[in-house]
Parts: C-alpha cells; structure tokens; sequence
C-alpha cells in the first residue's frame, strides 16, 4: 500500500499544481489582502477538501452525481458563489482599504475557502473519479488514509501559493493601483465560474 500511496500524493501533487479554483482564488486573495486572510482561507479549504474526503468515503459523493438536479445545484451554486466574489473584488477596490481586523480574527476568509470550496464540483469529482484508480482496497482505514494525503498536499501547495502572491500585497495598496488590481482580480473570477461552468458540464 506504501507505493500506491506515494504514487497518489505524486498525482495529487501534480494535479495540484495546475491552476484551479482553489488556487486563483487563494492568490487572489493573498494578493489583494495580504498572507493573514490567505492562510485563514487556506484552513477554510482544507476543511472542504477533508468534509468532500468524508463523502466519499462513505458514498455521498456518487450519490450527488447519480442525482442530475443535485449535481446541478450544486455546480450552478458555485459559479454563482464565483460571480458574488467578482462583484466584491471590483466594488471593494473602489472604496478605501478596509483596516484589517487588529485582533487577526480572519474568520470572514476562513469561512469563504470553505464555502469556496464546498461548492467546487471538480473538488468532490477528484475523491470519485481519480482517488479510486489507486487504492489497493476498499476498506475505510485505506480510504480515509488517502483522502487525508490529499488533503495534506493539496495545502501545502495553498499555503505556499499564498505566501508567494501575498508578498505582492504592500505594492497594492495605493488607490489606481487597487482599482486596476480590482477589475483583474474581477475578470479572474469571472472567469474561474466560466471555467467552472464549462469544465464541470456533465
């Protein structure tokens, strides 16, 4: 079992790698509000990613896609959660720059790289389609053993995207800058809920 784990935490890795929602959204973020709020919205994530691990395992997961009207509120959820999340970028880079909670309490980003995610048909997609080709049986231990080496990779690879695009953040905060960043930030977003939109069509 040892090698078909560390041949699915390579995958995993890779397929990590490659820009998603997760990813943009993450780095969007860091960039625009600095690392703080990005790692708050990075656990936000983890959570996600470890509840859909949960589902799988115990069949939730293929119950939402034999279900087409679930599947679909689920995924029409998401990029309209997506469009929400443009809407703010622009209109906040219009206003001045709301102070950071002093107290550090991120709560508001955490709870967004949940919701972000929950609503991410590709995320709760990977634990049915992909995780299955490598696990050598069906017992629950195993099961649940891979889900949490996802979820450790897939973070590591957030919270370094983060760091990364959050020491950005000090060169953003004169107001052309932040209204130019705004509409970018915006247009990004608009279209990871294409990308969502169209890459999850079933």
């Amino acid at each position: 079992m040892s090698a078909a784990l560390f041949s699915f935490a390579v995958a995993s890795l890779l397929i990590e790698l490659t820009p998603g929602p997760n990813m943009t959204y993450l780095a969007i973020l860091a960039a625009a509000r600095g690392r703080a709020p990005g790692l708050a919205a990075v656990g936000g994530v983890a959570l996600g990613l470890a509840l859909l691990g949960l589902l799988a395992v115990f069949g939730l997961g293929a119950l939402v896609l034999e279900q087409p009207w679930l599947y679909q509120s689920l995924r029409w959820s998401g990029v309209a959660y997506l469009l929400y999340l443009a809407w703010e970028a622009w209109s906040d880079s219009r206003r001045p720059i709301a102070p950071l909670d002093p107290d550090g309490n991120n709560w508001r980003y955490f709870r967004r790289g949940l919701i972000t995610n929950l609503l991410n048909p590709k995320a709760a997609l990977f634990y049915i389609t992909v995780m299955p080709g490598f696990l050598t049986t069906t017992t629950v231990r195993e099961t649940v053993l891979f889900a949490t080496a996802y979820v450790v990779v897939a973070t590591g690879v957030h919270a370094s995207v983060v760091l990364l695009a959050g020491s950005v953040q000090p060169l953003l905060t004169r107001p052309e800058r932040r209204r130019v960043m705004g509409g970018v930030f915006a247009v990004l977003l608009i279209g990871i809920a294409t990308w969502v939109a169209i890459g999850t069509a079933r």
